[in-house]
């Protein structure tokens, strides 16, 4: 089964759409890496201040193996250079154990 990996950010208000633009500025980069399954950027409907970065892999190597790479390095060090917009991080991990897609 798939693992999915979620980065839980603490982003304050004022710097919310900073995020989504450097998410967006990114499209592209882990798309094409071995085991990547999906992605998503879950922006919160409530007042909380953490957004959800979620990621689906085949396995946990394909996912130490994505982290090692250039693309990741690459991805990290464009918002290393504009400075932060987070304040905190959570890294979660889960297995995969049920999965349905919709019927159409």
């Amino acid at each position: 089964m798939s693992i999915v990996r979620i980065n839980a950010i603490s982003v304050p208000k004022e710097k919310a759409e900073e995020l989504e633009r450097r998410f967006a500025a990114r499209a592209g980069q882990v798309e094409s890496a071995p085991g990547f399954e999906a992605f998503e950027l879950l922006r919160p409907t409530d007042d909380r201040d953490e957004y959800l970065v979620y990621t689906r892999w085949a396995s946990e190597a394909d996912f130490v193996a994505w982290t090692q790479s250039q693309s990741f390095r690459a991805g990290h060090q464009a918002q290393n250079n504009e400075g932060p917009v987070s304040s905190n991080s959570e890294l979660w991990s889960y297995l995969v154990v049920q999965h349905q897609e919709a019927t159409k």
